[in-house]
This record gives C-alpha cells, structure tokens and sequence, in this order.
C-alpha cells in the first residue's frame, strides 16, 4: 500500500493527451484497452502456470512453448498499457482490478493433464481474438488508427499462438500412458 498522501492520476479517469485523440474517445479506446490488459494478464498467468506443470513425453517442448508464448503475452499487456496510458488514461494493474476488467475466467489454481490445459487455454486464447477484431473495429471507427494497428500486430501474434496450440492438440500429439500400453 502506497504511503504516498496525493494521487496523481485517479484509476477510471481520462486527462489529456497529446495524440489530440478527445476525451470522450479516448475513454472508449481506454476501457477497451484495459478490458485486453486484463484479459491477457489472466492468459499470461495461466499459460506459467501450464509452463511449469506440463509434464510427459513432450515436456520440452511443450515447456518451451508455452514459455515463449507467456512472454509474447506479457510484450503484449506492456503495449497495450502503454497505449492505454499515451491516451491519457491509466492502465489496469492490480491483481483485483485485473480480475474485475477481465472478460475471461481463469483455470482454477488444480494441475490438470496438459492436453485440459492446452485446450483451456485455447478457449480463452479465442475470447481474447473475439475481443481483440472488435476492439480494432472500435479504434478505427474512432479514427484512432495507431491504437487500431497496435491491437493488429497484437491480434497477429495471438492468432499464431492460438494456432500452435491447435496443432497440439491434434489426434497424433501428447502421448497418454494409454497409448504407450
């Protein structure tokens, strides 16, 4: 807890920007940046969590993956923060809030098999696209078309993590112990 007396900037509040984006559009594009900076915190935490309890034949890459494609969520919750906060606003950060703004549910804190995991994940990696192509749709309507390329190269990257996981999840990967009998 801050033991700071004054605040800077109150959380939910909109000042001025020197993108000349108004105020009224900058709040939209803000809560909307904030409802995807929760969304992909809870992806983020979810797929560590998968990264340090996967386990079985395909450990290592699995592990790897997953690795890779938290980091590629963590890049994207800084750019989305950022953008959030260039436009004046004041992006989502604490473990409560990041709960209260997400449009998605974490797994449970249980380690499931990593074929449940993978398929979680793939669920909530398609709410997240679902609100990433509307956002975007959002931003251009806007005319905020920086925030709009922005959420693109995030939407870009998403798509092929999601991807990756599609494939992993197909009939010929993840040896069970059933198939090894």
């Amino acid at each position: 807890m801050s033991k700071q007396t004054s605040v800077q900037q109150e959380f939910g509040t909109v000042g001025d920007n020197e993108l000349r984006l108004e105020r009224d559009k900058s709040e939209q594009i803000i809560d909307a940046l904030n409802s995807d900076l929760a969304a992909t915190y809870v992806l983020y935490h979810q797929l560590k969590k998968h990264h340090w309890n996967v386990e079985g034949a395909e450990f290592r890459d699995l592990h790897l993956f997953l690795g890779d494609a938290a980091a590629n969520a963590e890049a994207a919750a800084d750019e989305l923060a950022e953008r959030a906060q260039a436009l004046g606003g004041t992006p989502v950060a604490g473990p409560a809030a990041l709960a209260d703004h997400a449009p998605v549910d974490s797994e449970d804190e249980d380690v499931y098999d990593i074929r449940t995991s993978l398929a979680n994940d793939l669920e909530m990696y398609g709410e997240i696209i679902e609100s990433l192509r509307d956002h975007v749709e959002l931003a251009t309507n806007l005319g905020d078309h920086a925030t709009a390329q922005i959420l693109r190269e995030i939407l870009v990257e998403t798509e092929e993590d999601a991807h990756h996981i599609e494939h992993y999840l197909e009939d010929d990967t993840l040896v069970t112990e059933n198939a090894m009998q």
